[in-house]
């Protein structure tokens, strides 16, 4: 299970790695900047949402 994890992990930065460097080598650098814009985004937005609270309290072993 965790190498097939690992294998699609490569796989996406793969794929995505050749989607920036096609965008580059073909000169959209302001499709790259909407991509990377939405991409920061929606990593600001799953951390917003991220039940950051409750991982701190099932990970805490004692209160000091």
């Amino acid at each position: 299970m965790r190498k097939k994890r690992r294998q699609r992990t490569i796989l996406w930065c793969a794929i995505a790695a050749a989607i920036i460097i096609a965008l580059l080598w073909t000169e959209q650098i302001a499709l790259l900047y909407v991509l990377a814009t939405l991409g920061l985004t929606i990593l600001m937005l799953i951390v917003a949402f991220a039940d950051l609270e409750g991982a701190k309290r099932s990970g805490q072993a004692t209160d000091d």
